[in-house]
């Protein structure tokens, strides 16, 4: 059934492919005459040196490495945000938190979701003529007009949000308990003799419909794939450019692996599910390289670094420790703005485009996914607004080096206000205006610092943020009037800007549910 709505959905839009066709020509001339199909794989909590390409003693990941071996891997790459809803909506907007509205995560009772006043980068190619799919965790909202298929996406598969945020009556492994069961006689009418489960109690959408509840992770990696290898095989059948989201439940808790094993526990789990992923992202490159290898981008990148609260079930920074906020306690990875907690691997792979194994340097980041795909679809950049990302096409098709000089990391819920503009990067120096750890394996919660002064680090000589600058030496003098001045200037831009706000507000009947019967629903039974 789900093959044949995606094969219905598909048939739509290649019945416009005579006119897009010469939209095709009229740009690309008699040479190329189809734009390019786009492939964004988002990993979910995965760390700078879970990839073996980053960091040398990693091995768990032969297939990413390989695509960095045929592309281009960048070293100074960062997500818009060190948590979920806030990463995500930055990828899709090309405009930080405090522009678009998402400063922290929604729950699974949020009224509300990404604005709506706000464009995807989904609805821009889709307006073009593409096809366009998610695929994954969502997690921008899941009631009403929030949900994917009404922000640009002809085709949804995946789960509303992270899969911790579902319950289940045997924990375990992160699993969040579920209320204790009911008897079994206010359930018998749609599960006799079988009062509590197992898996999950999530939703499973495909596109407004859920067709699994509770879901069995175990066979969700399992499923995307398929999903996603379906999408391009029948998108690239219908001669339209695509646009595919996939975005990953890997690496986030609870991890599971495909073929559970009663002695995976701790870091032996954390690398099972790593291959896992590895695996995956494989399997979807295999299915370009098979079908659309010439005109299809991939990038394959990451929404936050490590949930080190997590302890053994929590990825690897690399080099990027946080050492100043480790010595006074809590956590340097997700929810802050250390390293450890938005710097995040990046590939991308496009055969004869992107030069092959390629190192990059550039100061680059997740905002600047919206602003290249625009680049190399043609499209135009949604209007009355501004941008934080950049199109960087220069720097993937190896003709420039240059990236941002100044990226702004926003506070993601470790210290001061969500979204706020708490930490500047120029150049090769960091300044904080606020520190705070999040928390970390042994409990710990590291302090929130003002510095009316800020700690200013050099990266390139201390990528562990050991130890900042002396405010009296002639370094520290130099760059601070020039960070001072690049934070006054974004918060004036943003002052001048169209931005958004979110409803966070809080419903529990807007929790979705597929049969108010059905106790791994989780929905109040009627009396």
């Amino acid at each position: 059934m789900g093959g044949l709505l995606l094969k219905v959905l598909l048939l739509g839009a290649s019945l416009t492919g005579f006119l897009y066709s010469f939209v095709d020509f009229c740009f690309y001339g008699k040479t190329v005459l189809k734009r390019p199909n786009f492939v964004i794989i988002l990993a979910d909590d995965v760390g700078w040196g879970d990839l073996g390409a980053n960091w040398a003693e990693t091995k768990d990941t032969p297939q990413l490495d390989k695509m960095a071996s045929e592309g281009m891997r960048f070293v100074d790459f960062h997500a818009p945000a060190s948590t979920c809803s806030p990463s995500r909506a930055s990828l899709l907007t090309g405009r930080l938190g405090v522009r678009n509205g998402v400063t922290h995560n929604f729950a699974i009772s949020s009224v509300g979701g990404l604005p709506l006043n706000e464009t995807t980068l989904a609805q821009v190619l889709q307006e073009a003529g593409y096809i366009t799919g998610m695929i994954g965790k969502w997690h921008l909202g899941h009631h009403g007009l929030y949900q994917p298929n009404f922000r640009g996406f002809s085709y949804y598969f995946g789960i509303p949000y992270s899969h911790d945020m579902g319950c289940s009556d045997t924990p375990g492994y992160n699993h969040p308990p579920c209320p204790a069961c009911p008897p079994a006689s206010a359930v018998s009418r749609s599960s006799p003799g079988k009062n509590c489960y197992s898996d999950v109690g999530l939703p499973l959408y495909e596109n407004l419909i859920i067709v699994e509840q509770p879901v069995n992770l175990t066979s969700l990696a399992e499923k995307f794939a398929e999903k996603a290898t379906q999408f391009i095989q029948q998108a690239s059948d219908s001669g339209r450019p695509f646009f595919l989201y996939l975005a990953l439940t890997h690496m986030h808790v609870p991890l599971t692996v495909t073929h559970w094993s009663a002695d995976l526990s701790g870091q032996r789990l954390y690398r099972e599910s790593l291959r896992e992923m590895d695996n995956l992202v494989g399997r979807i490159k295999d299915k370009v390289d098979s079908t659309v290898k010439e005109n299809t981008f991939l990038w394959f990148t990451g929404d936050n670094g490590p949930w080190s609260q997590k302890c053994e079930l929590a990825g690897n920074v690399g080099p990027f420790t946080g050492l100043w906020q480790t010595k006074r306690g809590g956590s340097p990875t997700k929810q802050t703005t250390w390293e450890g907690g938005h710097r995040v691997p990046a590939l991308a792979y496009w055969p004869n485009r992107v030069p092959a194994n390629v190192t990059s340097t550039a100061l680059l980041s997740v905002l600047d996914i919206f602003p290249t795909i625009a680049s190399l679809a043609k499209v135009n950049l949604p209007p009355k607004r501004h941008f934080d990302g950049l199109d960087i096409s220069e720097v993937l098709f190896g003709h420039s080096h240059t990236g941002h000089r100044v990226l702004f990391h926003p506070n993601s819920g470790a210290a001061g206000s969500y979204g706020a503009l708490q930490t500047v990067r120029l150049g090769q120096y960091k300044a904080f205006y606020i520190t705070g750890g999040a928390e970390a394996c042994d409990g710990s919660l590291g302090p929130e610092r003002h510095h009316r002064l800020p700690l200013i680090f050099n990266l390139q000589e201390d990528p562990e943020e050991c130890a900042p600058l002396d405010s009296s030496s002639a370094v520290y003098q130099d760059i601070l009037p020039k960070v001072t001045g690049v934070l006054v200037d974004i918060l004036q831009d943003i002052s001048g800007d169209n931005t958004s706000v979110a409803d966070y507000s809080h419903d529990p009947s807007v929790i979705p549910c597929c049969n108010v019967l059905e106790i791994a629903c989780r929905c109040q039974l009627p009396l």
